[in-house]
């Protein structure tokens, strides 16, 4: 907490799970700074399974592949993978679709195909010109 500063404000959920490093007394830091500690449920290692694969993939993705030059430039680059992971990027629980795909909404698959760079040119995103 003394490493966030006045940051450790922002922060108003903690969720971690029921390891045994994590005493009463951490809980009771967190609680002092009004962060509200939430416990995984016992004997559950999925219950975190969907923010993991996340933090998995952003990092496979993104940030082992780049050289971040401080908290501003990363911070910028999480904005802009954000973006792309949740407008653009195709996720298989949505059958390799993009989250915004509109299925009503026709290709003109004979229109040209523009590309842009995102996330300091690292990812390339394509799509079909209006």
């Amino acid at each position: 907490m003394m490493e966030l500063g006045e940051r450790a404000g922002r922060f108003r959920f903690l969720i971690r799970d029921r390891d045994g490093k994590f005493g009463r007394a951490f809980d009771e830091v967190l609680a002092s700074a009004g962060v509200r500690v939430l416990k995984i449920p016992p004997r559950s290692p999925w219950a975190n399974a969907f923010a993991e694969r996340f933090v998995g993939t952003l990092r496979r993705e993104c940030l082992d592949q780049l050289l971040v030059h401080g908290e501003r430039h990363l911070r910028q680059i999480l904005a802009e993978y954000e973006r792309h992971y949740n407008q653009h990027r195709p996720h298989q629980a949505l059958s390799l679709r993009q989250p915004l795909h509109d299925p009503a909404e026709v290709v003109d698959l004979t229109a040209r195909v523009q590309q842009r760079s995102v996330v300091c040119g690292l990812i390339r995103e394509y799509r079909r010109a209006a």
